[in-house]
């Protein structure tokens, strides 16, 4: 077995297990689910008819397993109300996957800008500039940046609006409608990526072959682009890995912020319904994409060292 094929299975143990976790966590929390559907006014009679309907009477490694099976057989099962996960899912990823793909795209073009200039030229005024703000941006989480961008450009100036309106596609009703989102999303993943970006290409320029480069004369795009990227690229494609999962997860923060129509509100609702099953599809579904990020990551990095897949 190749290191690329165990570091895979590592994953998706660790994802198993991650599924596991979130089973017992749903099930430890306080009330039933049964009377979250039916209400406070249910009798007992009827929270019991309704939990063995729901299978909730079984033990938790037995539903778990069958949950399981059902999923790596494409069936993600019915949620406590009845209705389908899958259709639920497909309902609500893409508006994610749209708000997470605009910021990742955001994040990569703006940290692959600042830090190669802030590894050119250090000590100039955009360089020192972005010392302290970068580190601002990386301790700032997505909520509060979220509340500050929702109190300046919305409540302060009227410029964007703080919530989201669907559209009949399921989609926000208006581009402008993304763009705080985004920004709450991005600004802390450029942040923590601009520095990465900077400390991988100033490590690869005191290589041996970059000063070769530079004292023969040639270009410092050309040094750049062809002796320093290549040697930093593992470092920084790992980044961006790690992005995407920490993109999703503070998509579903800033989606409950902004009223945004996507797996956040899905989320929510299910932990409040104590829904095992929908709460574990979420948590499966951004697993299994930061999953494949990682896996890429893992194969440029063998790529880049000429090592085997």
């Amino acid at each position: 077995m190749t290191r690329f094929a165990r570091l895979l299975l590592r994953r998706v143990t660790l994802l198993i297990v991650l599924l596991a976790a979130v089973f017992v966590a749903v099930d430890l929390l306080p009330g039933s689910t049964a009377r979250a559907v039916l209400g406070r006014d249910a009798t007992e009679a009827a929270v019991a008819a309704k939990e063995h309907e729901l299978g909730l009477d079984r033990p938790l490694p037995v539903r778990f397993g069958d949950w399981l099976a059902g999923v790596l057989t494409g069936d993600f099962g019915q949620t406590a109300r009845g209705k389908s996960v899958g259709e639920l899912l497909a309902g609500t990823f893409p508006q994610t996957l749209l708000l997470g793909g605009i910021a990742f795209a955001l994040t990569i073009l703006a940290s692959l800008a600042l830090g190669a200039w802030w590894s050119v030229r250090p000590r100039g005024v955009l360089g020192r500039t972005l010392q302290p703000t970068t580190t601002t941006a990386v301790a700032v989480p997505e909520f509060v940046v979220a509340t500050l961008l929702i109190l300046v450009f919305s409540l302060a100036t009227g410029w964007l609006p703080a919530v989201t309106i669907t559209g009949r596609s399921g989609f926000p009703g208006s581009p402008d409608m993304l763009v705080l989102p985004v920004l709450a999303l991005s600004i802390p993943q450029i942040g923590w990526n601009t520095r990465v970006v900077r400390a991988a290409l100033s490590d690869a320029c005191r290589l041996p072959h970059v000063e070769t480069a530079v004292l023969d004369g040639l270009p410092e795009r050309t040094v750049l682009t062809r002796h320093v990227l290549p040697f930093a690229l593992p470092t920084i494609v790992a980044s961006f890995a790690t992005t995407v999962g920490m993109l999703l997860g503070g998509a579903l923060v800033v989606e409950t912020i902004f009223n945004y129509p996507g797996l956040g509100a899905l989320l929510a609702a299910s932990v409040a319904d104590r829904d095992t099953t929908l709460v574990a599809a979420v948590v499966a579904l951004t697993g299994v994409v930061i999953m494949v990020m990682l896996a890429a990551a893992d194969a440029v990095r063998a790529w880049s060292v000429r090592g085997r897949l």
